[in-house]
This record gives structure tokens, sequence and C-alpha cells, in this order.
């Protein structure tokens, strides 16, 4: 077994691991940290499979902005557990078997990926070159295009030394340019109504104007009142104590 393998079946075990603890921690905080293991495992099995920017997208989006989200949400909300618990073996038949009718269909599904016919070896395409571009080539060159075109593992070399994430950048600017951008407004949209709808006006709502609070002056707000020090008048009665 070589680094690879050994980094494989790692990843592979602490990611299943840890998204079996997301479902049994009773501690939301401890599953929304073990769902962040689990993101960390998925990113390094990715770039084991070299999709390097697939690997970093998963850190980048998801441990970095979606997980950090959901945590301090868990942790501002403050739920209460033992409610939540209530009624757990009430539900859980109906939720078995619905769990078991999903996991059917997914190994329904991809158990016929996994049977994998051993590769046939075809012919290597032929290679059209006019006979005045060969005969003004050298012997040496000539032979090592034709060894490197009928090689079997030709492809498999190109696709090594080829870099994803330039690929997918390539792919991306020119072909599913108009897509993208049609995508990014999309989602423009889905912000700019998500935010009007938070800021609505309600009647329950108390709310100030920021523009109020910038045009305020300070003479606005405090009034300077002058007064004469005067001594009080002293009662009649107070002054016939002091004489007597």
């Amino acid at each position: 077994m070589d680094v690879q393998s050994a980094l494989f079946y790692v990843f592979s075990a602490t990611m299943l691991f840890a998204a079996f603890r997301v479902i049994t921690a009773r501690n939301p905080v401890h599953a929304a940290l073990y769902l962040v293991l689990a993101f960390f495992q998925a990113s390094g099995i990715w770039m084991l499979l070299r999709a390097e920017f697939l690997s970093i997208a998963l850190v980048l989006v998801y441990v970095g902005a979606v997980m950090v989200l959901f945590l301090f949400v868990v942790m501002m909300l403050d739920i209460n557990i033992d409610s939540i618990r209530q009624g757990f073996w009430k539900h859980f038949p109906l939720a078995a078997t619905m769990g078991a009718v999903i996991a059917l269909e997914l190994a329904a599904v991809l158990l016929g990926g996994f049977r994998i016919s051993e590769p046939q070896m075809h012919a290597a395409p032929s290679i059209a070159v006019p006979a005045a571009v060969v005969a003004s080539m050298p012997v040496d060159v000539v032979s090592a295009a034709v060894g490197a075109a009928s090689a079997p593992d030709v492809g498999h070399v190109v696709v090594a030394q080829a870099s994803n994430t330039k690929e997918l950048g390539v792919l991306l600017y020119t072909e599913y340019l108009y897509p993208v951008q049609i995508a990014a407004l999309i989602l423009l949209v889905a912000l700019i109504a998500a935010i009007a709808l938070t800021l609505r006006a309600r009647k329950d709502s108390k709310y100030q104007n920021p523009a109020d609070q910038v045009r305020v002056k300070a003479r606005d707000r405090v009034a300077l009142v002058k007064m004469e020090a005067v001594k009080p008048p002293v009662a009649p009665a107070a002054e016939e104590e002091k004489s007597a």
C-alpha cells in the first residue's frame, strides 16, 4: 500500500466517523464542529484525486463561510435540547423507515457505477501528416511522434499534467461565460430581494433614520439657560426667631 492509498483510507475513516457524530452528538455546537471536520476530510480526498479547485472551494465556501454562519446561529439561538428530544421515540419508526428507503434508492443508483469492467484497448487514432512534411522531418522525430501517439497511456499523462483550476477557469470564461453571468445576476436579484424583505416597514417595529442622525447638531439637542445667582428671601418667622 502506497502513501496515497493510506491517506485515502485515513481521510475516509475520519470523515465517516465525523459524519456519524454529526447526527448522534447531543450538543448542536459539537455537531457543527464535527461537520466542519467532515468537510476538511472531504477536501483532503478531493486533493488526493487531483481536484484542487473543488478541494479549495469546499474549504473556503463551506468551512469558511457557511459552517461559520451555522455555528454562530446555533450558539446565539441557545437551543433547548430537552424540548427537541421530546417525542423522539414516537417518530423514530417512521424516520427509520424513510431513512432505509432513501438508503436503498441511493444504493440502487450508485451500485451500477462500481461495476467497472476491464478496460479494452482501443486502437490509437491515426494522425494524417503530409508526405512532404514527413520527408523533411528527421528520422528520430518521426519515430518519437509515432511512438508517443501509439502509447496506451498517453491520455493519462496529459490529464495528470494539466491544471484543473486553469481548465475550469478557461471553460467558465469562454464557453460558459453567459451562463455564469446570468447565474450571478439571479443571485444578485435574490440578495436584493432578501434585503428588501428584511428592511420592510412594520407597525410594531421601532427604527431610526440614519439620515436624521447624521444631520443632527449639538445646538438642536442641548439648550443652555442662564440664571442669576440670587439669595432666596428669608421668611418673617425665621427673622423673629433669630432676633429672640
